[in-house]
């Protein structure tokens, strides 16, 4: 018989439930953990600002033995309902054995959460907000994972479709060739962009600039791009300074390209990082005892990937060509590297302006997911 508990977020029990992850899929060589402290952060309401908007329910299943089977986050994001005009829960940080009395268990008691809490729908794989993974894997399960993405067994599809959940939304990923030289296209565009509209590519050498000067701007432009996007959330002021001191301090700024106009106002950026699949796939999730090692070298070591972490246009200039812009200063620098591959992360499958980047690049369509939803009566 299969027990369903509900942990409280402590320190130790949020370890447990992110290492049942990590453990269900050892040895998977597609399977890229998160680091384990990272996740906790983003699951403790003492320390993630989502929870000035959000609240949450964790859950473990245990067999008869005790051992743990499986896991989810039953999650609602007032900030969201408020301005679609919802009453959606959702969920998220799901993983299980493949056994359907352990997937029925986990989703029940979520939507019986949901149900509580005045909720009429749910919807996952989702986190707190759009910075965290979403979407279930449906296709590219032989793919190796990145840090961005969710990794699941192909049975997940199977076991929430069993349980009359249906597509909400899906997202699509590619992997590019980085080409030896610019596109002539890009570079026409480019010149034609920058005379036309004024505008200019910015490059910093300081973390310590990069975020006095445009910390808060590059986050408020990602509110502006990302606004109308399936789910969105919109970042606080208060969750804004959050991720401008984690993300900023790991970033190579070579790999960071902002785009302003003639009065120093951001336009446009595009974030990438090298690749760390293999790095964190050595640390299994740990900093300690070696795991920092592997971190450090995935960071500062050779590389044949890089991930396209965040490319955001301001509104009313998408569609005019500030993208070629972007890609004319990163793809020397991806060369400089020694980047081979350049991975898309997940794009919506039906957002064609921004699949049309990649129009000038080899590429292959090489995972899909979704999010699944159900009415709850």
């Amino acid at each position: 018989m299969i027990k369903v508990q509900q942990i409280e977020p402590t320190r130790s029990n949020l370890r447990r439930f992110t290492q049942f992850q990590i453990d269900l899929y050892d040895g998977n060589p597609y399977y890229v953990p998160p680091l384990i402290m990272d996740d906790i952060n983003t699951l403790m309401p003492s320390k993630n600002p989502a929870f000035d908007f959000c609240e949450a329910a964790y859950f473990m299943a245990f067999d008869e033995a005790g051992k743990p089977v499986g896991r989810i986050a039953a999650i609602i994001n007032h900030q969201v309902n408020e301005k679609n005009g919802e009453k959606a829960a959702r969920f998220g940080f799901i993983d299980f054995i493949d056994n359907r009395e352990v997937s029925r268990a986990l989703l029940d008691t979520a939507e019986k959460w949901a149900r509580e809490k005045g909720m009429d729908s749910i919807v996952g794989p989702l986190g707190f907000t759009d910075l965290d993974h979403e979407g279930m894997l449906i296709d590219g399960f032989e793919e190796l994972s990145t840090m961005a993405t969710i990794y699941n067994h192909p049975y997940y599809v199977d076991h929430i479709e069993a349980l009359g959940y249906t597509r909400a939304n899906v997202w699509l990923e590619y992997v590019m060739d980085v080409p030896e030289q610019i596109p002539d296209k890009y570079n026409r565009i480019a010149e034609i962009v920058k005379k036309k509209f004024g505008l200019r590519v910015l490059k910093f050498t300081s973390r310590k600039k990069i975020k006095e000067e445009y910390g808060h701007a590059l986050f408020e432009l990602i509110n502006e791009a990302y606004d109308e996007l399936y789910g969105y959330s919109t970042l606080t002021p208060r969750q804004i300074d959050y991720y401008v001191d984690q993300y900023i301090s790991l970033l190579n700024l070579d790999l960071v390209t902002l785009v302003v106009d003639k009065e120093d106002k951001l336009v446009g950026v595009g974030i990438s990082m090298q690749s760390m699949s293999r790095a964190l796939q050595k640390s299994k999730g740990r900093l300690w005892p070696t795991g920092w090692y592997h971190l450090l070298k995935g960071l500062k070591g050779k590389n044949d990937r890089v991930d396209l972490l965040l490319v955001a246009v301001k509104p009313e200039f998408q569609s005019k060509g500030v993208n070629a812009l972007l890609f004319q200063d990163l793809i020397p620098q991806y060369n400089k590297c020694g980047f081979k591959w350049a991975e898309s992360n997940p794009e919506m499958a039906d957002n064609t302006k921004v699949q049309s980047q990649w129009d000038y690049f080899t590429r292959r369509q090489h995972r899909s997911r979704a999010a699944y939803s159900k009415k709850l009566s």
